[in-house]
């Protein structure tokens, strides 16, 4: 793991009373590779770790001084999956239609994958490349039988997720 660092103080932000959530996204934004985070808070910023997992960071906290944080971001190896409703999918055949839907604002990229995970062959396998990571899309398509793992490349820039259809909505059994 690296040791590089850049660092963020969003203690003078939170006495304030502001919100220092998009100060955070641009710092993490702004990371090199391999880069880690910093951040110094007047609060264990907990709904933050889960976020941050999801964009391949672990984390450490240390209370520091006048009962304030330090909270080390560390980059997650890249080869490691950050989301997944699958158990196998290193056995999964290669995919049959590729997307690229970085580009698209939001609901677009999830309304495009539920179209084409609809119009193929279950056992069939969809992989696109998308600008976020599609949280709202991982309950859909539990709920629609089919199978995904995803995570960010290795500059944490770009989300892939492999889906594999499952059964007909109709033909499903449960």
């Amino acid at each position: 793991m690296s040791e590089d660092f850049a660092v963020l103080d969003v203690r003078p932000i939170l006495k304030d009373g502001g919100e220092p959530f998009q100060a955070i996204m641009s710092a993490v934004s702004g990371l090199a590779p391999g880069q880690g985070l910093k951040l110094l808070a007047t609060f264990r910023p907990q709904p933050l770790f889960n976020v941050m997992s999801n964009r391949g960071f672990d984390h450490t906290v240390t209370e520091i001084e006048g009962g304030d944080f330090e909270v080390c971001f560390t980059p997650k190896k890249t080869e490691e999956v950050k989301a997944s409703n699958a158990a196998t999918p290193d056995l999964w055949p290669n995919p049959a239609l590729e997307l690229d839907l970085t580009e698209l604002p939001p609901p677009e990229p999830m309304v495009r994958i539920l179209a084409a995970v609809e119009n193929r062959k279950a056992g069939d396998v969809i992989f696109a490349l998308l600008s976020r990571e599609p949280i709202f899309l991982y309950p859909e398509l539990t709920k629609r039988g089919h199978q995904w793992v995803g995570n960010f490349d290795e500059a944490g820039e770009t989300f892939r997720i492999m889906i594999r259809t499952g059964e007909a909505r109709g033909d499903a059994t449960a």
